[in-house]
């Protein structure tokens, strides 16, 4: 059966109608609400078409329909307009980054918290891949007997602070010798970059040290190589009434805490624009009864991390992405302006 205009416009009145109320619709609420020009009667008969059609669902006999995931998906892909910022809303964003903080982890945790704040779901945000960025220096600076500090410098200004534990007795002068030499060669590498060939390189250096070079790698490729995952307005979801239930806030929180899935959430996304996934969409079994909107950020031409929001399958899609669009936009801007200065 196709959808003509008349269905599609019942449609979207029904899916704009339950993003605001989040309760089933009625046909007599959209006679009163929507200006159709149609009685209860025929509206109520469309509705029924859209429901066998999988656009509608009734929660409870004689309630109203609500949208069911292959209705939002249409929402999204034909009938709604994403719509500009408010000028309050793209200065709270703008003023971030206009601050030019050097740590781009305080950028993104200010970043994910004005996000959430704008569009009130909750916001997750992937830090720069390490083996993306390019590394400018490395320091190796003595901290104890059997300690030494790591710091990797990049061009992204993403500081890593690794503390390493090294056999006693080994020398300033030999730390400063390492951290020099480890400098030089891999300047202007990206992390991933470094593979077999570059350590063998390396090794041939420090070789009668070599249980400080296998310790020293181990930090390269385990601390170095793992991915911070920001969240901002965590408890958002809680002011929709849905979620006000105690099972699904506890299974919400519980999730939260899966870092290992957020970082599968975002890991793999498409590189341009921003994507929208619905509902039983999601391959991650546990934000299937969510939606998630996200999009990647750059610098260089090179992907670096990724940012999204989580929110219900009645999310309000518009604001949602041009939101993320603004912020993905923004925060790319502030690592190429970073680059340059680089």
């Amino acid at each position: 059966m196709d959808l003509g205009k008349r269905k599609l416009h019942i449609l979207q009145s029904i899916i704009d109608d339950y993003i605001v109320s989040g309760e089933p619709v009625g046909s007599r609420t959209l006679a009163r609400k929507y200006d159709m020009g149609l009685s209860s009667a025929t509206i109520r008969n469309e509705m029924a078409d859209l429901e066998e059609m999988g656009y509608l669902m009734q929660p409870h006999t004689s309630a109203g329909r609500v949208p069911s995931d292959k209705a939002y998906r249409l929402y999204v892909d034909r009938l709604m307009k994403v719509r500009a910022l408010s000028d309050t809303e793209a200065h709270s964003i703008k003023h971030l980054f206009d601050e030019r903080v050097s740590r781009i982890e305080q950028v993104i945790v200010e970043a994910s918290k004005v996000l959430s704040d704008i569009t009130h779901y909750t916001a997750v945000m992937l830090g720069p891949q390490s083996d993306r960025v390019l590394i400018r220096h490395i320091h190796l600076v003595p901290i104890g007997d059997d300690q030494v500090l790591m710091v990797v410098v990049t061009n992204s200004g993403v500081i890593k602070d690794i503390v390493i534990r090294v056999p006693g007795g080994v020398q300033p002068s030999f730390l400063e010798r390492i951290s020099n030499m480890l400098s030089e060669r891999c300047q202007d590498l990206c992390l991933g970059d470094m593979g077999n060939e570059m350590c063998n390189e390396l090794q041939k250096h420090i070789d009668r040290e070599r249980d400080f070079f296998n310790a020293m790698v181990d930090a390269f490729t385990g601390t170095l190589m793992n991915r911070d995952v920001y969240l901002g307005g965590t408890t958002n979801i809680f002011n929709y009434p849905e979620y006000q239930d105690v099972l699904r806030a506890r299974n919400f929180l519980s999730l939260m805490e899966k870092r290992n899935l957020l970082y599968d959430m975002l890991k793999d996304i498409e590189p341009e624009g921003v994507n929208v996934t619905i509902g039983r969409e999601n391959t991650i079994e546990e934000l299937q009864e969510f939606s998630v909107v996200t999009a990647s950020y750059r610098a260089g031409g090179r992907v670096l991390g990724s940012i999204g929001l989580i929110g219900p399958t009645r999310m309000e899609y518009a604001k949602a992405i041009s939101a993320l669009d603004y912020v993905g936009k923004s925060l790319t801007q502030y690592l190429t302006d970073l680059l340059k200065k680089e």
